[in-house]
Formats: structure tokens, sequence, C-alpha cells
């Protein structure tokens, strides 16, 4: 349910940008003087701004009952999902048990090994 409510609410969200883009600014009347408004009678003879506004005045409502139901969702989550970040308790345990680097060699020699320097064909001089 919570992921059906979660694509509802990013398809919204797009919705309303494209919606917000798709309106004309309060200046956009003074075009209409040259020609540019005979052709918005499709939505009504007001425009498309009374319609568009509507719809996105509908859809940001929208946006909120599923803002609100997402936010229901995350507040009334019962256990952490299996997925993600473990609790501090399942790293610990699996800390415990797996060896690490310093578990090895307690020998306490970090030394390189060094290069023999005898019987080496290639290091003596001619």
């Amino acid at each position: 349910m919570q992921i059906a409510v979660l694509l509802v609410h990013v398809l919204i969200a797009i919705a309303l940008v494209v919606l917000v883009l798709l309106q004309q600014g309060k200046g956009a009347e003074a075009g209409a003087a040259f020609g540019g408004g005979s052709s918005q009678t499709v939505f009504g003879s007001r425009g498309s701004g009374g319609f568009l506004s509507k719809l996105t005045g509908g859809l940001a409502a929208l946006f909120f009952v599923t803002s609100l139901g997402l936010a229901y969702f995350a507040t009334n989550a019962g256990s952490a999902p299996q997925s993600g970040i473990p609790d501090a308790q399942v790293i610990e345990q699996q800390h415990n048990g797996a060896p690490t680097l310093d578990d090895g060699d307690q020998s306490g020699n970090n030394a390189a090994p060094a290069l023999e320097e005898g019987g080496d064909q290639e290091s003596s001089n001619p």
C-alpha cells in the first residue's frame, strides 16, 4: 500500500510541475492584444486560466493528502524494513563473529622481508 501511495505522490508532483509551467503569468495578457489571445478558446472564453488553476488546486490538495498518508505509514511502521541499514545490535553480532586482520599473526613481526645480498648474479659487479 505504501508503494502505491508513493507512486501516486510522485506522479502528482510531476503533474503539478507541468501544470505550473503551463500556466501563463499575470503579464501575459499584453501579448493577447497582438493576436495571440484567440487561440485559447478550447478551455472557454476566459482561456485556460480558470481550468488550469482549478486543476492545480485539486492536485495540490491530493499532494497534501498523499504526503499525510506517507507520514502516517512512516510513523506507524512496526519494525524496520529488512533491507537498508541494520540495527547496532546486528552490526555488533556480525563484528564479534567475523575475523579481523588483527586476529591472524600475533608474533608482532610487522617488518617487510629484506632482500638477500649474497649469491645473486645480477648484483655482482664485473
